[in-house]
Order: structure tokens, then C-alpha cells, then sequence
């Protein structure tokens, strides 16, 4: 029996009952899907797969795509390792962020599932952009949706927390990529609209100055976090994570230095936003 335990009160749960080895049959599939779509991100406990076995999972629910700064693991170019090791300082994803928000495409969706953990800390937030479109007043609303952000791959700050990943698994074909997208987005599966800047990528509104983006930008910013908008996931060898990039942030906590945490990560393609 599929079952779903919240995490908080925003977004977030956990689902039991299922065996992810295996492929899911399509009823087992289609709950699944119902509850990510309802949690934004949905985890899972003990669940060691392969990399072929979190490929097929991952296969089940969209089309993997490369991640454009980082090579894949051997065998599995779609899958990438995201580590920190016991030297290293940085936390890849380190920022909260809506992944790679400065491409034409930016994924649907993005998958973890842990290798190893630290003793303590090494968690992963996560926030509702639901929730922070829906706390703006009516005039906010009517000016932000008529407004596109720019999108960076080179924002200082989502920079810093690739240099670790970058020294040992850079991808040879790696550029700069920069695109504008709605500010407001409207879920393709749900209809709910999303607040869609973020402060890993976002620098500014189309047609905007940054000086004259500042502001706002740091406003939106800082009410996307509230905490009453977040969940807080501490992982597990074997736990995966499966967030809906469309309308969820999150942010790798790094409070763990001097231990490993290493992870695996896949990317599903997405549509264009609107």
C-alpha cells in the first residue's frame, strides 16, 4: 500500500510502500505521480539502486538529460556525482535555486538518491513557489506577471558552489548560457502559478537595469525562503529525493565539514516556461 507522510506543513513527503527496484506498475505509477504533483517533492527511504535501477526510475517519470557543467559518472552520462569530500570547503548547490533556470529548457524535474552521508548535517531544503506567489498582494501580482527575468549561468554566488565539482568532473563542451523566462509561471500540469526567479541564476528583469532590479529582486528573494514556505529532508544512505523544478527551490546545506557526502543526481527534461 502506497502512503504518503508529510514533512511540513508547506511541501514535502514521504512515501512508503514502494519498492523502486522494480518498475512501478502503472496504477503504482500514477499514485506516485499524483503525490509528487500534490508535495512538490516527494522522498524515499532504503532504497540502494544501482545506477541502471535509478536510470529506470528516473526513465519512468521523463527523459534524463545531461546537466551542463558536469560529466556523468562512467556508464551513465545522465547521471552525475554530487560530492563534497572531507578537504573541500564548498557544497555543490549550495545557494537556493531552481536548477539551471538559464537554459531555454530548464528541467522538469531532478532526482537525488544518497551514497554517503555524513555523521550529522548535509541536509537539503526545499521551498514552495506556490506559497510565495500566493502571499503577494493583488498589485504585486498584476506587475510581476508582466515581467520576464534574466537567467545566468555565471551568477557569482551558483558559481562559487560548482568550483569543487568543476576541478575533477568539468564537462569539455561547458559555456555560458543566458535566458529570460516568465517571472510568474504557470505549472503545465497543475495550472497554479509559481513565483520563477531565484538568487543562484536570476539577475535581473528584461528590459531592467540591475541597480533598478535590486530591490525587488531582494524582496522576492528573501519572502521565496520564509520558513513557513520550506521543508527540511535529512538524508540516509539509500534516500532519494524527487523535486518538481517547475515550482520548488532547494538548497544543500553545508554544515558538514570534514566529512563526505557523496550523491547521485539525474535531471528530467522540461518544457518551456510560460
Amino acid at each position: 500500500m502506497i502512503a504518503a507522510k508529510r514533512v511540513s506543513g508547506a511541501l514535502g513527503a514521504e512515501i512508503t510502500g514502494v519498492d523502486l527496484a522494480r518498475p512501478l506498475s502503472q496504477d503504482a505509477f500514477a499514485e506516485v505521480k499524483r503525490l509528487w504533483l500534490e508535495h512538490l517533492v516527494i522522498f524515499f527511504r532504503d532504497q540502494p539502486l544501482s545506477p541502471a535501477q535509478f536510470m529506470a526510475f528516473a526513465k519512468q517519470f521523463g527523459e534524463p538529460v545531461d546537466y551542463p557543467m558536469v560529466k556523468g559518472i562512467d556508464g551513465y552520462p545522465h547521471i552525475i556525482e554530487v560530492k563534497k569530500l572531507e578537504h573541500e570547503r564548498i557544497a555543490f548547490g549550495g545557494i537556493w535555486h531552481t536548477d539551471t533556470a538559464y537554459l531555454p529548457r530548464p528541467p522538469m524535474a531532478s532526482m537525488l538518491v544518497a551514497r554517503e552521508v555524513p555523521p550529522f548535517g548535509g541536509d537539503t531544503l526545499f521551498a514552495n513557489m506556490y506559497l510565495a506567489y500566493e502571499s503577494l498582494s493583488a498589485a504585486l501580482k498584476t506587475l510581476l506577471e508582466s515581467l520576464k527575468a534574466v537567467n545566468t549561468s555565471t551568477k557569482a554566488d551558483a558559481s562559487k558552489t560548482r568550483e569543487d565539482a568543476l576541478k575533477t568532473s568539468a564537462r569539455q563542451d561547458a559555456k555560458d548560457y543566458v535566458s529570460e523566462h516568465p517571472v510568474v509561471r504557470t505549472h503545465p500540469e497543475t495550472g497554479r502559478k509559481a513565483l520563477y526567479v531565484n538568487s543562484g541564476h536570476t539577475v535581473r528583469f528584461a528590459g531592467w537595469s540591475e541597480e533598478e532590479s535590486a530591490p525587488l529582486l531582494k524582496y522576492l528573494f528573501e519572502l521565496q525562503i520564509r520558513p513557513e514556505f520550506t521543508c527540511r529532508f535529512s538524508w540516509q544512505p539509500g534516500s532519494i529525493a524527487l523535486w518538481d523544478n517547475r515550482c520548488a527551490q532547494h538548497n544543500a546545506v553545508n554544515d558538514y565539514h570534514g566529512y563526505r557526502r557523496v550523491m547521485h543526481r539525474i535531471t528530467l527534461a522540461g518544457d518551456v516556461p510560460a
